[in-house]
């Protein structure tokens, strides 16, 4: 190691930061979250640095820096544009031993500042020695995703209960292992779901098992998203890492599947129309089993849980079970491929408004409100429609909606499989006659479509005077 990575505490302790421009502004972020008293010496501010004055332990000496400055302090930051005196400020701390940091100037420091993960109390610091700040930084962004912000909660919730596992458990191999099941199950959860309360609960439980831990698992409601797996959240790419069982539907792509935890067992209960291998309810009990069971179970829903993912029954049964659970949202099938189809759900010149309909009701029916579905300035997207697309088309039509309004339909979206049909509500049947679209495909209708030539950024538009075309990723 060419530093000795270490963590300084500066609280109430005076530091000189000696420029007044975006790097010391940076430099005296960081000492402020560490809660030390800053003495500020440059002969102006950027506008950011002025609105930090308010502030009472910042204090602003507007002038040039001199050798006076250095009376009574802990630590010291040079970060002016003028290197012979940020190398005067960096002798002048040496001389007195006083830790130093020069920006830029890594010949001059004693100590360098790092790339900074803050969920305090818990802090990451990544250096590379002043070698490649850029690098630091991206290594910090990769860490960010793994590191929740409820790290920093679940080690207040450590600190509590310290001296009482302590007295628990004798031997530090048992607190040990006690810490690792409670810091990789169902009590770190519910911390990082902000569920405090059910924490302290489960930790009262853990303590009382002892060596025994408790039998209860915990269920995960997690959207998949609408095939892309960039998309998933943090979240929902850290809770598929500590599942035992997943339970997925047919909508969830593969190469989200494969992200899940290796070793965990594959439950797949998907439906096609008139076709379930599971029925809902059964669905539901299974969850509530085997969370009973003590396993931690990932219910993977494609796009969001709660739109037209029937979510809503599934953690119903589960509190009725008293199972505990989280959700973790996704993206939804009309966000995710409307946008990835290059039409905006709203926009100011077109639709004020959108809405989500589900193409088929639970008994198979399309009883809509159609007039509302009707009305201008609002674009209307069909989830699960494609069936059921010339009641769709003769409905609006018949209730008012001009046979002129530009419809999109959008197959397997965000995906490198996907394909945008395009026409109107007079032209669509026949546009898809000769290469008919499969599920899952999403409906779109609305003004909006027309903006889709000019914003198609990730495939191109399937119009029919076109014909057939292969998708084209970013980038390409």
């Amino acid at each position: 190691m060419e530093h000795l990575p270490i963590f300084l505490d500066i609280k109430n302790q005076a530091c000189l930061v000696v420029g007044g421009g975006p790097i010391a502004l940076r430099k005296l972020e960081n000492l402020r979250r560490a809660g030390a008293r800053i003495r500020l010496v440059s002969p102006a501010l950027v506008p950011e640095l002025r609105a930090r004055l308010d502030d009472p332990l910042i204090t602003w000496q507007e002038r040039r820096f001199e050798d006076a400055d250095f009376r009574d302090v802990r630590l010291a930051i040079a970060a002016t544009d003028d290197r012979e005196v940020n190398r005067r400020v960096a002798e002048l701390a040496k001389a007195a031993g006083i830790p130093v940091n020069v920006a830029d100037q890594p010949q001059d420091c004693t100590f360098i500042m790092p790339s900074i993960i803050d969920r305090s109390p818990v802090v990451v610091a990544v250096s590379t020695g002043s070698a490649s700040p850029v690098l630091a930084r991206m290594i910090r962004a990769r860490l960010e995703s793994l590191v929740p912000a409820g790290y920093g909660r679940l080690a207040e919730l450590c600190a509590r209960y310290r001296d009482r596992v302590k007295e628990r458990f004798e031997q530090q191999r048992d607190r040990r292992r006690f810490w690792d099941r409670v810091l990789q199950g169902g009590v770190a959860e519910r911390v990082f779901s902000g569920h405090l309360e059910e924490a302290d609960a489960a930790m009262e439980r853990e303590l009382a098992a002892g060596g025994n831990p408790s039998e209860l698992g915990e269920v995960y409601l997690v959207g998949a998203g609408p095939g892309d797996p960039d998309l998933l959240t943090f979240r929902a790419l850290r809770l598929m890492q500590q599942a035992d069982v997943v339970v997925y539907d047919r909508l969830v792509a593969k190469p989200i599947i494969d992200m899940v935890r290796r070793d965990a067992s594959h439950i797949y209960v998907g439906k096609q129309r008139n076709q379930h291998t599971m029925r809902q309810e059964e669905i539901n009990k299974l969850l509530a089993r085997l969370a009973k069971e003590g396993h931690r179970v990932l219910r993977l829903k494609g796009g969001d849980p709660f739109i037209f993912g029937r979510g809503g029954e599934e953690i119903d049964t589960l509190a009725a079970e008293g199972v505990p659970f989280q959700v973790v949202p996704g993206i939804t099938a009309a966000s995710g491929c409307a946008c990835y189809g290059g039409i905006p759900l709203t926009h100011r010149d077109y639709a004020q408004s959108v809405s989500f309909v589900t193409g088929h009701l639970k008994d198979g029916s399309m009883n809509l409100n159609w007039e509302q579905l009707a009305q201008p300035n609002q674009t209307v997207v069909f989830y699960m429609g494609l069936v059921g697309l010339p009641v769709i088309v003769d409905q609006l039509m018949a209730h008012g909606v001009s046979p002129a309004m530009p419809v999109a339909l959008v197959q397997q979206g965000t995906t490198h499989m996907q394909k945008v049909y395009a026409g109107t509500l007079a032209t669509i049947l026949a546009e898809i006659e000769d290469d008919p679209p499969e599920p899952p495909t999403l409906i779109i209708v609305g003004e909006v479509v027309k903006l889709r030539e000019k914003l198609a950024w990730f495939s191109t538009i399937r119009d029919p005077e076109q014909g057939a075309t292969t998708p084209v990723l970013p980038g390409d």
